[in-house]
């Protein structure tokens, strides 16, 4: 998946040791810090944060309606450092909200981990 599509949600699911419904974004392309990367990411933060707060998502996914939500990106590589200070104030920012947001590195050759496990962020990526 790509940034490109800001109205689709990847992935998401229960993680089994907060009980928090994750979605996840799913970046494969490297990290450039570019203007329109970091405009295509805060734009699809900007859809994952209203389906989730919006009742989008519990309108969808009732199940899912009483639960605290967090954010994840898995990528292939590590966010580069306009990229980090962009999720760094995201992460800042939706704290008000007690919405997570966590960054995993996937390994060489890794498949993404399905949203419902519990993992954190990927060796390397700098974002705490």
């Amino acid at each position: 998946m790509s940034l490109e599509r800001s109205d689709v949600i990847d992935a998401l699911g229960i993680d089994e040791g907060s009980a928090r419904v994750i979605l996840v974004i799913r970046h494969e392309a490297a990290w450039d810090g570019s203007d329109g990367q970091l405009y295509l990411l805060q734009e699809k933060l900007n859809a994952y944060i209203s389906f989730a707060l919006d009742g989008e998502m519990a309108a969808a996914y009732p199940d899912f309606a009483q639960r605290a939500v967090g954010l994840r990106i898995d990528c292939a590589s590590a966010p580069d450092d306009r990229t980090l200070h962009l999720l760094g104030h995201v992460r800042r920012q939706l704290e008000f909200q007690d919405i997570g947001v966590e960054v995993r590195v996937l390994k060489a050759g890794e498949a993404p981990v399905p949203a419902g496990t519990a993992d954190k962020c990927g060796g390397g990526c700098g974002c705490r």
